[in-house]
């Protein structure tokens, strides 16, 4: 993620912001140019905008339809492109809005999916709506618990990614965290998560490299229910962390790569941040850990995969102690072992393959 600044006046503006608080004009995220800018009328056509950028040069721009009447988006679409942005346009079931709370509830989760969509968009993978590629489109439904006790499971399965509206609640949230014994569960983590498994089957099964999947992850072959019903019965093993990123990718391979994949998109956008705000370590020991430059930008998506280790691991470092400083938990309570980067490598090599144009 990137620090905007409103391009009339200069005001720090966030991802999620629609008007700029310093001078109150309306600005929207631009996603063909990966920005948040000020937006001016089309004196020649309602309801129709233009940003004042120069690379904006010419485009003509409407605001998309949960925009413009829901108020649970904040970004743009080309004025011939349709009703919705590229990210409304994956989501094709919406909570029942007549439910109270639902109408937050699907503020919350939107914004975390135009995280994810965010990220996935700058690191060139391919994203397009079950309308726009019938076989392997990517759709979102937002669903909640029925009246008769029947359950919405947040998954995957053959590119329909279901979240539980209950996962927008904190308070739930946290209630299922600390019953999981989970140490970090957030609606973006879930995004994340089952997007892994929307790309496995993308850019694993469908381009042919189980072989070397199986190689890092072990053998997906493995009986998925059983496995899951082992683990929720027994538990990770005690020495779980020597090899996965957290104890539910002891489950299964799919789960050890769904579990690195949201972990490698927490690495890019965390990293992204730093490097727009410059970030640099120069603790006074010289044992402690060190950020001298602060990381390029982007050069975490496109470059090699030890520059994004080298800089992350300090990066954590900092977030974990700064949380503590305000009585927090762990930002980020992961440890990061050696054949969990070995892991991380292989994600990182997949999604450069995956990110050349033209494929």
């Amino acid at each position: 993620m990137k620090v905007f600044h409103c391009d009339h006046c200069g005001n720090l503006l966030f991802f999620e912001n629609s008007v700029c608080l310093g001078c109150e004009r309306r600005v929207a995220f631009l996603p063909d140019l990966g920005l948040v800018a000020s937006l001016d009328p089309d004196p020649a056509e309602a309801d129709v905008w233009r940003s004042p950028l120069p690379q904006a040069e010419g485009v003509r721009y409407r605001l998309c339809f949960n925009y413009r009447v829901e108020a649970v988006c904040n970004w743009t679409v080309r004025a011939d492109e349709g009703a919705l942005c590229r990210s409304c346009r994956l989501t094709r079931v919406i909570p029942d809005l007549s439910v109270a709370g639902h109408q937050q509830a699907w503020y919350r989760l939107e914004t975390a999916k135009r995280r994810l969509v965010y990220t996935l968009l700058a690191a060139q993978l391919p994203i397009a709506s079950r309308e726009e590629d019938s076989a392997r489109g990517l759709a979102f439904e937002f669903l909640a618990d029925g009246p008769d006790g029947t359950r919405a499971l947040t998954g995957h399965a053959n590119g329909v990614i279901t979240i539980n509206v209950a996962e927008a609640d904190d308070a739930e949230r946290e209630k299922r965290r600390t019953s999981l014994g989970e140490p970090y569960r957030t609606l973006l983590g879930h995004m994340r998560h089952e997007s892994g498994h929307y790309y496995w089957d993308r850019l694993i099964q469908q381009e042919g490299e189980t072989e070397g999947f199986r190689a890092v992850f072990g053998d997906e072959r493995a009986d998925y229910r059983a496995a899951l019903a082992a683990y929720y019965e027994s538990g990770a093993p005690a020495d779980w962390q020597d090899r996965h990123v957290s104890a539910y990718a002891t489950a299964h391979p799919w789960e050890d790569w769904a579990e690195t994949w949201a972990h490698y998109l927490h690495i890019l956008d965390t990293l992204e941040m730093a490097a727009h705000c410059g970030l640099q370590l120069r603790p006074r020991r010289r044992d402690e850990p060190t950020l001298p430059a602060a990381p390029p930008v982007p050069s975490h998506y496109r470059g090699p995969f030890e520059r994004v280790i080298d800089n992350w691991l300090p990066v954590a470092y900092l977030l974990n102690n700064l949380n503590r400083g305000l009585g927090q938990a762990d930002a980020y309570p992961f440890v990061l072992s050696a054949p969990v980067v070995a892991k991380l490598r292989f994600v990182h090599d997949v999604v450069q393959r995956a990110g050349t144009p033209g494929r």
